[in-house]
């Protein structure tokens, strides 16, 4: 996995992991309208900025809407979704390390 360089993830998402610290981690997820991130969950506690665009999260089972300047958090083990509801920035941080993200 190269860091701080932009990864295609399909054709509307990519992801720019930044230097990790020693127990947490931020990327950068740049979305087209109508990018998906299917439902998951992960052991890592999750926050997020939307720097700008709007899209809607699914977490736990609650629909929620964010957009530019909104603060988003979503606790360890819980299983969350997103879809871009236009073209969006949303910066992420993890604690701890997501090494999936790191070793590739």
């Amino acid at each position: 996995m190269a860091i701080n360089e932009w990864m295609q993830i399909n054709d509307k998402i990519r992801r720019k992991v930044f230097p990790p610290g020693e127990k947490m981690m931020s990327m950068a997820i740049a979305f087209e309208q109508g990018g998906i991130g299917p439902e998951h969950s992960h052991p890592h506690e999750q926050t997020g900025y939307v720097i700008n665009g709007k899209i809607e999260m699914r977490i736990a089972g609650e629909t929620f809407i964010f957009s530019e300047g909104d603060f988003i958090h979503v606790p360890s083990g819980v299983p969350h979704a997103v879809l871009a509801l236009e073209k969006s920035l949303v910066l992420e941080s993890f604690t701890p390390l997501r090494e999936d993200l790191l070793s590739g």
